[in-house]
């Protein structure tokens, strides 16, 4: 059998991933709390496959230092019933962390004023309610204080 993707049915019912997702999840809470700090935060673990301890970092310094670990880790998943005989560490650079700006822009006096002036002009009640609606988001002189302190 190759090494590509799975066929769904000879991945096992949603139940048997689930069980096994909880398994390795634990698994990597377990191996990663004996490392130390600034190591547990660039690593995660990823599979026991073949009695190996496959782990993946967040770059080739990192994974380094996993490696250099490797006897303590080793230790730590015997001790807690995981026969596993070597430790692979892939480098897999964690996709950076996207922010998305507030593109909220607050509606300024003078436009919550026009607003205003258009829905008095407008003959449809929705349609001025809309309106009216809109004008009443503008930040006020008495918010824009409060965000200024």
């Amino acid at each position: 059998m190759g090494n590509g993707p799975k066929s769904l049915v000879d991945c096992g019912s949603f139940a048997t991933l689930a069980k096994k997702a909880g398994e390795l999840e634990a698994l990597d809470r377990a191996l990663r709390q004996t490392l130390p700090s600034p190591l547990r935060e660039q690593v995660r673990f990823a599979n026991l496959r073949n009695d190996r301890l496959v782990f993946l970092a967040s770059s080739p310094a990192w994974a380094t230092r996993l490696r250099l670990m490797q006897t303590q880790i080793l230790a730590t998943a015997h001790a807690i019933g995981t026969s596993a005989s070597s430790v692979t560490v892939k480098v897999a650079p964690q996709p950076p962390v996207v922010i998305e700006p507030d593109r909220s822009k607050p509606l300024s006096p003078a436009a919550a004023a026009h607003l205003q002036a258009t829905a008095a002009s407008l003959s449809d009640p929705e349609l001025r309610a809309l309106f009216l609606g809109l004008a009443s988001l503008a930040e006020t002189t008495d918010s824009q204080a409060k965000t200024e302190r």
